[in-house]
């Protein structure tokens, strides 16, 4: 594993993707950044963080025999790394909101964007970009389902540390994926997933708002929901939020 450290970048996922196009990155090659200016999270939205207070980071992976429609256990596998991390430090209330946000209670604590190089069929490599709110303690008014774990958990926390242990889960899940172990990983997904048997109120990409039920993951990666009359019905990452 090869830790490269900045004390200040755009993004940590675009200077991965940069240095990939330019040389033959090690696997597991990892950016670390104490300010990111431009963070990135899923669907385009920024991720604002205060500089040396949390972790900001992104990982190179490179895969032999992963197939596209296997991509949501890559997904579960990164999600459970940070997840298993954070149980370790005695975080409350920690669950995994679909597809792979991090939750401490109803706020969020970790954020993931995932940036595949597909070949053919297959994911040749990814990107993981990992946003963790660390021991950052205020947050500006428009984010008032954030936490960090300082506020959750009350103590500072060692940022290398903690990196290191995060990447060591990593490795394991990946050596599982790798393995084809991919109902391990769906379980244990499944076990932590936010809001999952609990009526919950949602809306639609209409902003039309309905209850509904979490059930699971279908086999293409999206959110299974029991509606009225115990339809059950699958929705993508943009054509659902949660309330």
């Amino acid at each position: 594993m090869k830790i490269i450290k900045l004390n200040a970048i755009d993004s940590t996922n675009s200077f991965l993707k940069e240095m990939a196009l330019d040389s033959a990155l090690e696997n597991f090659t990892v950016v670390v950044t104490n300010t990111q200016l431009k963070g990135r999270g899923q669907q385009g939205s920024k991720w604002v963080s205060d500089s040396f207070k949390n972790l900001m980071f992104s990982v190179f992976i490179k895969f032999e025999d992963l197939k596209i429609t296997q991509q949501r256990y890559l997904n579960f596998a990164i999600s459970l790394a940070i997840f298993d991390a954070l149980i370790e430090e005695k975080i409350p209330n920690i669950a995994i909101k679909w597809p792979n946000d991090i939750m401490s209670g109803n706020k969020k604590i970790a954020g993931i964007l995932v940036e595949n190089n597909l070949k053919g069929a297959k994911i040749n490599t990814t990107i993981i970009g990992i946003g963790l709110n660390v021991n950052q303690t205020a947050f500006p008014d428009a984010l008032k389902k954030v936490s960090s774990l300082k506020i959750e958990n009350g103590r500072d926390f060692n940022l290398e540390v903690l990196l290191k242990n995060i990447i060591s889960k990593l490795k394991m899940n990946i050596e599982t994926l790798n393995s084809k172990e991919f109902k391990t990983l769906e379980t244990d997904y499944l076990k932590v997933l936010y809001k999952k048997n609990i009526p919950t109120m949602f809306k639609n990409s209409k902003d039309v708002l309905f209850m509904g039920i979490i059930r699971g993951i279908s086999n293409d990666g999206k959110l299974q929901v029991e509606l009225e009359d115990e339809i059950l019905q699958e929705f993508g990452i943009k054509e659902i939020s949660f309330l």
